[in-house]
């Protein structure tokens, strides 16, 4: 697969509540009627990563971009706790090590229409030293 985008995403959901990739897994098969998940993985509250999409299959996560991006979703709306960030941190470590040429987003910058993952994670991940701080395009 040609990635280009590892895309951060949020649940969108409150930020004291715990959702599962295999909550998500349901809601988008229920409601969206896809195949599952759209994500390639879930970071949940107390930092543990789960599991969504093999990354091999693509994602249903950000329309346009499915088949050249990896998605990952933060459990949570506007807060994210320092071990999910931490967790966040180490994936997209190992994604890049992967992919070192894709570019990590947030899901407005693909989407205009889109707030999430309501941080600026561009920026986030300069600061982290995962990609260099001018935004390419």
């Amino acid at each position: 697969m040609n990635i280009r985008y590892l895309v951060v995403h949020c649940s969108d959901t409150p930020n004291e509540r715990d959702v599962t990739a295999a909550e998500i897994h349901r809601w988008h098969k229920e409601g969206n009627k896809w195949d599952g998940i759209g994500y390639h993985r879930v970071i949940r509250r107390d930092g543990t990563l789960e599991y969504g999409r093999p990354d091999y299959w693509p994602g249903a996560h950000v329309r346009g971009h499915n088949h050249h991006s990896l998605g990952v979703c933060l459990i949570g709306r506007h807060y994210f706790t320092p071990v999910q960030m931490m967790t966040l941190a180490t994936l997209l470590k190992q994604w890049r090590s992967e992919y070192p040429d894709a570019r990590i987003v947030g899901h407005h910058n693909l989407d205009p229409n889109k707030t999430c993952p309501n941080f600026d994670a561009e920026e986030w991940a300069a600061s982290c030293g995962l990609q260099p701080k001018e935004k390419r395009q």
